[in-house]
C-alpha cells in the first residue's frame, strides 16, 4: 500500500484554501470553480479551519442564514484532523471512516502539503487491488502453461 506522501505525488499537491474574513459564499463559489467539496482555511500560511460542503448544508443553509453575510471562520470546522506524509493510505481511510469527515490535509510539520479526498484514497486502494488481482491471474496462468 502506498504512502500519503506517494499519493500526493501521483495526484497532485495543490490545495485550494481560503481565509477566515471570506464570505461562505465566496467559499462555496470557489469550491465550485476547482471542483471540490473542501478548502483549508488558513491564515499566514498556517492552517487553522477547513470548511466544506457540509458545513454549508449544516450551518448555513439548514439554520437559514445568508451566505454572503456569513464569514468562514463562523462556520469552519476548527478541530481538524489531518494526515502526515509517510503515514499509510489505509490508516488514513480508517481515521476519516471513524471521525466521519470526507477531506483530510496533509501536513509536513506545520506546512500544508496536500489535501486528501475519501476519494481520492478509495480510488488508490481499488487501483492496487486490480494490479494485485492482476498479477495473480497472471501468476495462475504461468503456472497452468507447466
Amino acid at each position: 500500500m502506498i504512502t500519503v506522501e506517494q499519493l500526493i505525488e501521483k495526484k497532485g499537491s495543490q490545495v485550494w484554501s481560503i481565509s477566515t474574513e471570506a464570505s461562505v459564499f465566496d467559499s462555496i463559489r470557489l469550491m465550485d470553480e476547482k471542483g471540490v467539496g473542501a478548502l483549508a482555511v488558513v491564515i499566514e500560511d498556517s492552517l487553522v479551519g477547513i470548511i466544506s460542503e457540509r458545513d454549508y448544508a449544516r450551518k448555513v443553509i439548514i439554520k437559514d442564514r445568508s451566505s454572503k453575510e456569513t464569514k468562514v471562520k463562523d462556520i469552519m470546522t476548527r478541530e481538524v484532523y489531518h494526515a502526515v506524509p509517510n503515514q499509510n493510505i489505509d490508516e488514513c481511510l480508517v481515521s476519516m471512516h471513524n471521525h466521519k469527515i470526507r477531506h483530510l490535509p496533509v501536513l509536513a510539520g506545520n506546512k500544508l502539503v496536500g489535501m486528501l479526498s475519501v476519494g481520492d484514497l478509495v480510488k488508490e486502494i481499488i487501483q492496487d487491488q486490480q494490479y494485485t488481482i492482476k498479477q495473480l491471474e497472471n501468476s495462475m496462468t504461468w503456472e497452468e502453461s507447466f
